[in-house]
């Protein structure tokens, strides 16, 4: 992929971003620019995931996943507590998020869930489908954690 760390990435996206978002939401309106924010990160995550699983050579594992997470962890962007980790769960805790501090910075904290969340289920989707996320808060959103719980489904669970 690249040497440059995915919280300086995701700030120079933002940039752009947010300007795309203030011209969509003058023009067509609140909803409709969250959408279409929403839809292209959307589809940025799961390309991301592709390229991840490709470089790698096989369908990945969570142990894989977690390999590569340090990716994300760069220049102290996540602290993470780990929970659980084995070949079908992958469990932790975000208690520092610096990408929600900077989205807030930049007055983007309003639609950070959809520039850094929601893509971390998206990923999976690119990465490999059988991964699955479960999160029920995020610091984004006010909670004093972020509680990721990755899952590895079966095949035959797949819908």
């Amino acid at each position: 992929m690249t040497d440059m760390p995915i919280l300086e990435r995701r700030r120079i996206e933002a940039l752009v971003l947010k300007h795309v978002y203030e011209t969509a939401k003058a023009k067509y309106g609140e909803d409709e620019a969250k959408a279409l924010i929403g839809e292209a990160v959307s589809a940025s995550a799961i390309e991301h995931g592709k390229g991840f699983a490709e470089a790698l050579g096989h369908a990945p594992s969570l142990k894989d996943f977690a390999d590569i997470m340090p990716l994300w962890q760069k220049e102290d962007a996540l602290r993470i507590e780990p929970v659980r980790s084995d070949e079908e769960h992958l469990d932790f805790n975000v208690v520092r998020c610096r990408y929600s501090e900077m989205y807030k910075e930049m007055g983007l904290g309003d639609i950070g869930h959809l520039l850094s969340c929601n893509r971390d289920g998206d990923f999976c989707i690119g990465y490999n489908p059988n991964m699955k996320l479960t999160r029920t808060q995020t610091i984004m959103k006010g909670a004093s954690h972020c509680d990721f719980r990755y899952r590895m489904e079966p095949e035959s669970e797949q819908s």
